[in-house]
């Protein structure tokens, strides 16, 4: 049996935290990058990314739902329910990835409509939408391989997976975007095409680290019989967290148009520490993403009495990381905002608003981990359930209270985030504290 101490999970959040925080910083440098060449593009690519993330978020949560699902299995050594898992989770995601790229390719028209898009980035917008949107399968697929891989603790192969795929994403941007090497210069299409050849190669590498690794036969012919329960929890797991993380989206987008009330030097502050909170409270999602493996393993090995020792441990060691990422920021304000500007009204905002980050850390630390342990463990509604009502009933109503009613502006909107964040934090942990969660662990016998 493995021994799942705080070393062991602390070195398994490593790779994923490598592996998130590159995607974040890529992120960021594919806007910079097409910035050089059009501003018009940075709309149309930010138009489509929008929706595109979207369809992300929803795929994400059914291949994560298979990480839940394999960990408890593997735990349970049941190598027949595991490979059923596997070929179900390609089923699933590569269903709805199908579905999701025939419905941009049909209503791509009064999606942009709604989301209001300026005439003058219309093309470049739609181009890449249905560019990148046409790709979406492979996306399914990368990422189901990978919620395999991840089960089976293959970390380090998924962060090099991401590193080739983030390396081709950059080199081919460099290219295609700007014409190099004689190539004709496409702009945000030459974006759209680097992404897709960059995740056409990483599912290639991954699918084949998968055969080496793993070994279950996939295809149409594993499905019969239908494994009919397995695909039944299997979207039990999924549709609830997808329609949780939907719902966080949506209300940050509300919470985004009363900022825009504030004007322009407000609205960039906070893109400013918004980017600085992901870096603060990207190591969180790692280490929860490796408790969240851990916890499938002991329910599956029915070691259920160590579950609340790690992730205890795992809220510790988030908090300890998250707290002191955001102390640093805010010592550093000054230098930290004049990377990006010189506005000193920004600087003072600001670092007023890293102070309140610093408190809104504590309950985001908390709620990361406990949320996806608690859903490992079977325990979804109540999660699901209290990150619907309390986004919107707190976060959104008293980022509006605050912010605009009562006239806090910027500093209102994050109490009132940071009160939603503390609200759940404090469920979260009486959920544990007072073993509430133990009454949905799943059968795996």
């Amino acid at each position: 049996m493995k021994e799942f101490n705080a070393r062991r999970v602390f070195w398994m959040s490593l790779p994923i935290f490598a592996e998130l925080l590159l995607q974040l910083l890529v992120g960021n440098v594919d806007q910079m990058m097409i910035s050089r060449h059009s501003q018009a593009g940075v709309a149309a690519i930010g138009n489509g990314n929008q929706i595109i993330n979207i369809i992300i978020i929803l795929l994400s949560s059914m291949s994560a739902a298979a990480t839940i699902m394999l960990s408890q299995y593997i735990g349970a050594r049941d190598e027949r329910r595991a490979g059923a898992v596997c070929n179900v989770a390609f089923l699933v995601v590569g269903g709805a990835s199908l579905a999701a790229s025939l419905a941009l390719l049909l209503f791509w028209k009064p999606l942009f409509s709604w989301l209001r898009i300026a005439p003058e980035v219309m093309p470049d917008a739609r181009g890449y939408l249905l560019a990148v949107g046409s790709f979406i399968l492979v996306q399914g697929c990368y990422m189901t391989f990978a919620a395999i891989l991840r089960s089976y603790a293959y970390l380090r192969e998924i962060m090099t997976t991401a590193l080739i795929m983030n390396g081709i994403n950059i080199f081919g941007n460099a290219v295609l975007i700007n014409g190099l090497f004689g190539l004709p210069e496409l702009g945000v299409m030459g974006a759209a095409i680097s992404t897709n050849i960059s995740k056409c190669i990483g599912l290639a590498v991954i699918s084949f680290i998968y055969c080496k690794k793993v070994r279950i036969p996939l295809g149409l012919s594993q499905l019969r019989p239908f494994p009919g329960a397995v695909c039944r929890r299997l979207l039990f797991f999924a549709l609830p967290t997808g329609g949780e993380s939907l719902s966080y989206d949506l209300s940050q987008a509300f919470i985004l148009r009363f900022v825009n009330l504030f004007g322009t030097a407000v609205v960039a502050t906070k893109v400013y520490c918004s980017i600085f909170a992901n870096i603060a409270y990207v190591y969180s999602i790692a280490i929860s993403q490796a408790t969240q493996i851990v916890v499938g393993y002991l329910v599956g090995e029915q070691r259920i009495d160590r579950i609340s020792r790690r992730v205890w441990t795992a809220v510790g060691i988030a908090l300890a990381v998250s707290l002191s990422i955001t102390a640093l920021l805010w010592l550093n304000s000054d230098f930290v905002f004049g990377l990006f500007t010189r506005d000193q009204s920004v600087w003072r905002l600001g670092k007023t608003i890293l102070a309140i980050e610093f408190f809104l850390e504590i309950g985001r630390s908390v709620n990361i981990v406990m949320v996806r342990s608690l859903v490992a463990a079977g325990d979804v509604r109540l999660p699901v359930g209290a990150g619907i009502v309390s986004c919107w009933l707190v976060a959104v109503a008293g980022a509006w209270l605050l912010g605009v009613h009562f006239g806090l502006g910027l500093p209102g909107i994050w109490i009132a985030m940071a009160v939603d964040e503390a609200l759940r934090g404090a469920v979260f942990s009486i959920r544990f504290l007072t073993g509430g969660w133990k009454k949905h662990l799943p059968s795996v016998s």
